[in-house]
């Protein structure tokens, strides 16, 4: 009672007390709001590095396919009877029937120009024959891509143009006959339409190659600039073909953490690879981390501040009360005052503690967003990689009917002219049957690529097999692969995506073949089980099998005994079982090769 007399009745005491408690209620609130400030900063910054990384992979996806389909032209024309015989035996004729033939293949495969260069360096054959700046009769003896193709069979060269003067990618095959090497056949490709669209989305994207010369930017000034200094200017710029001008340096500098500064100001950074066609090349994305660090830091600095000052309203508020009720106690008894207090401190604690368990559930919903959208972005990278990577197979796998319905056609006429309709119409029915294998192919290709919606639909396990390796043919033949199915499961269903679940599969089957490559007679069994509950498929290699020290560690993020992988493509299957309510596993260790099973609830 006496305590309670003396809180109540002595203002001097609460004033010394008012006197360094407000200040240091003001340091603390100070603290707080600069230290949820740095903290908010840091988080925008890691979520802006986390989408650059994803833009890099997208940004090079394009790039590397652009690149992998102009190289198949050069490589196929270089046998081309009608390339081999103009080199062989010049003539106006069929050097006018080859301009145009060069001509539709152009247009049709989006390429700058395709020329036919003899053994002497001149050109005596192009796409752009009929327009201006024609190639023909121009002499590439100096280029590096005639030279080096001549000397090795195949070489690529980025450079200025000396006819065009637009800067693009020369690849190049020699053509050989028995009589030795004839010529070289060349096809330049530009990335302007690409660097269009990476500037549509937003993005600041610049490619390098290895000696840290800018080929390729959203901004055009940057192109044939300087990232680091150069060993030797005079032989690059040689190699580029530019005019004698100074190489300057592009504005971006680089530091650490993947941060850099383009003209002084902040931005996040990622690098990737362009791919193994093109070694020593690496795109770059790099996202604007001024402001929207600054703006996260501001509203953190703000909440904070708010949050301090209702805090601090609610605590002066009670205080009040709290002084009104012990000048009212005072009066009364020791025993209802002592309880009075209890009672305030009590609700006191529970408001704060209610408060704080809403703040957690709030950032944990807001955790579980981001993880399931970045998962689900990870997961559509995965896909586009696998794309880019499936490519240059699925290219081969269409020129090939392609080529067919030419020959069908050419000898359809023939029958024709000769008068033999029924053999006529077979032809006719066998390029039916043709084209519809390349549909097949595109269709499957065109629905892997599409975004993967959240639904769970039976899928019929059969139908997935087949799509991945419909998709994958080209790498399997290249390999040299025997692909052994048995036990078949025809009318087995799953209750999974389709698309995510072949990428699962494709995910396994590239690993397999990537375990294959240096195995004499490569094979790889897939098999399938079912029971009343769940469906196992294994896939499983002969190859050398997974090391000891890796195997406990495959499901961690960027674990892979690949020299160019990520160590993100099991993570991704796994995550993508587990959303159809299944698992991915490796299986225990056999004599030879290592083997995957993916466990599916079986549809009903």
């Amino acid at each position: 009672m006496a305590s309670i007399q003396a809180e109540a009745q002595g203002p001097r005491g609460r004033a010394g007390v008012a006197a360094w408690l407000v200040p240091l209620l003001l340091l603390v609130l100070a603290g707080i709001v600069i230290g949820a400030g740095r903290v908010a900063g840091q988080r925008a910054e890691a979520e802006l590095a986390d989408r650059a990384a994803a833009a890099a992979l997208l940004a090079a996806s394009p790039l590397a396919a652009v690149i992998d389909k102009q190289r198949l032209i050069p490589m196929v024309l270089s046998r081309d009877p009608e390339v081999i015989a103009l080199l062989a035996a010049p003539d106006d004729r069929s050097r006018l029937l080859l301009d145009e033939k060069l001509a539709e293949i152009a247009e049709e495969a989006s390429s700058a120009v395709i020329y036919v260069v003899a053994r002497d360096g001149t050109a005596i054959a192009a796409s752009n024959d009929n327009a201006p700046g024609s190639f023909v009769g121009s002499d590439y003896g100096f280029r590096t891509y005639f030279t080096r193709a001549m000397e090795e069979g195949s070489a690529l060269q980025f450079a200025l143009g000396t006819v065009s003067g637009r800067a693009g990618l020369y690849l190049s095959r020699r053509v050989d006959s028995a009589l030795g090497p004839l010529g070289v056949v060349v096809v330049k490709v530009e990335f302007d339409d690409l660097e269009a669209r990476w500037r549509e989305s937003g993005l600041v994207v610049q490619v390098t190659d290895a000696d840290g010369i800018v080929l390729a930017a959203t901004d055009p000034a940057w192109r044939f600039g300087t990232t680091r200094p150069l060993e030797d200017e005079a032989a690059t710029r040689e190699a580029l073909q530019l005019p004698a001008a100074p190489m300057a340096s592009v504005p971006v500098s680089f530091e650490d953490g993947g941060r850099a500064r383009i003209e002084g100001r902040p931005y996040v950074v990622a690098e990737v690879p362009v791919g193994p066609s093109v070694p020593g090349w690496e795109l770059a994305t790099f996202l604007d981390a001024g402001e929207p660090v600054r703006s996260a830091a501001r509203t953190a600095r703000a909440m904070a501040f708010l949050a301090g000052i209702v805090v601090a309203s609610a605590g002066y508020g009670l205080m009040r009360r709290r002084r009104g009720a012990l000048a009212r106690q005072a009066q009364l008894a020791s025993l209802n005052a002592e309880l009075e207090r209890r009672v305030a401190a009590r609700t006191e604690e529970l408001n704060t503690t209610n408060v704080a368990l809403a703040g957690e559930i709030s950032e944990r919903e807001a955790a579980e967003t981001r993880a399931r959208r970045l998962r689900e972005e990870l997961a559509q990278a995965n896909r586009l990689s696998i794309l880019g990577q499936v490519t240059a197979g699925v290219a081969h796998e269409i020129n090939q009917p392609l080529a067919a319905i030419r020959t069908y056609a050419q000898s359809g006429a023939r029958l024709l002219d000769a008068g033999q309709a029924g053999d006529a119409r077979d032809n006719l029915g066998e390029i039916v049957a043709v084209a519809d294998r390349i549909g097949a192919i595109t269709q499957a290709l065109r629905g892997f690529a599409r975004r993967a919606g959240g639904e769970l639909r039976p899928v019929a396990v059969e139908e997935a097999v087949d799509g991945a390796l419909t998709l994958l043919s080209g790498r399997i033949r290249d390999a040299g692969a025997a692909i052994v199915r048995a036990p078949r499961a025809p009318g087995v269903t799953v209750t999974a995506g389709r698309i995510r679940m072949e990428q699962i599969l494709m995910n396994l089957l590239q690993n397999a073949l990537d375990a294959v490559r240096d195995t004499p007679d490569p094979e790889i069994a897939i098999r399938i089980e079912a029971d009343a509950a769940n469906v196992r498929i294994s896939v499983a290699d002969n190859g050398p099998g997974i090391p000891p020290d890796v195997r406990d560690q495959l499901f961690m993020p960027f674990t892979t005994t690949k020299e160019t992988g990520l160590g993100l493509g099991l993570v991704i299957s796994g995550d993508l079982a587990s959303e159809f309510g299944g698992r991915l596993s490796v299986d225990p260790p056999g004599p030879r090769g290592a083997s995957f099973t993916l466990e599916l609830p079986r549809a009903e």
